[in-house]
């Protein structure tokens, strides 16, 4: 999706950080050509200082991204959820963010999973960051309850684990 999504904006490589700018936060296009927010408008200046570009490029990349049926179908989908990691404390929850040697290896998540739920953890929420779009991807995985030391050492023990932050 990553490398479509380079090609459509290769002769501008600032409206391509807009694009990226968005999926990263989950931000869409509706059919207005405004950038919204799980199907509330945010305003392009937003967008463009929080960016460090211009409102005129943050609305030509959603005009460009409507002209485009592949690019349109991506952004007028896309959805947000939140993201429980920064309230897990106050939640009683657990994280575990597990940093892959290689994000494109297959199996990380499956792994992780079955070491979890073999200690018959509930897990609340799982998510991992796309390589194509992340400098440093990662997976996390928010449980109920404690994190059992075993549970962190199994994980770390995985070849295709790098490195493991609690």
């Amino acid at each position: 999706m990553w490398a479509a999504i380079i090609s459509e904006f290769a002769d501008s490589p600032s409206q391509s950080r807009v694009a990226r700018f968005l999926l990263e936060n989950g931000f869409g296009v509706n059919h207005n050509g405004r950038i919204e927010c799980n199907g509330i408008e945010v305003s392009a200046t937003k967008v463009a200082k929080a960016i460090g570009t211009d409102r005129r490029v943050v609305d030509a990349t959603a005009r460009h991204i409507l002209k485009s049926p592949s690019l349109r179908e991506i952004f007028a989908n896309i959805r947000v959820t939140p993201d429980l990691s920064f309230l897990a404390g106050r939640l009683g929850l657990s994280v575990i963010t597990i940093i892959p040697k290689d994000a494109r290896q297959k199996g990380i998540v499956g792994a992780a999973v079955e070491i979890v739920t073999t200690h018959n953890l509930n897990i609340r929420q799982i998510f991992v960051t796309d390589p194509m779009l992340s400098e440093e991807p990662r997976l996390v995985i928010i449980i109920d309850g404690s994190l059992p030391g075993a549970v962190i050492e199994e994980i770390k023990s995985l070849p295709q684990v790098k490195r493991v932050i609690l």
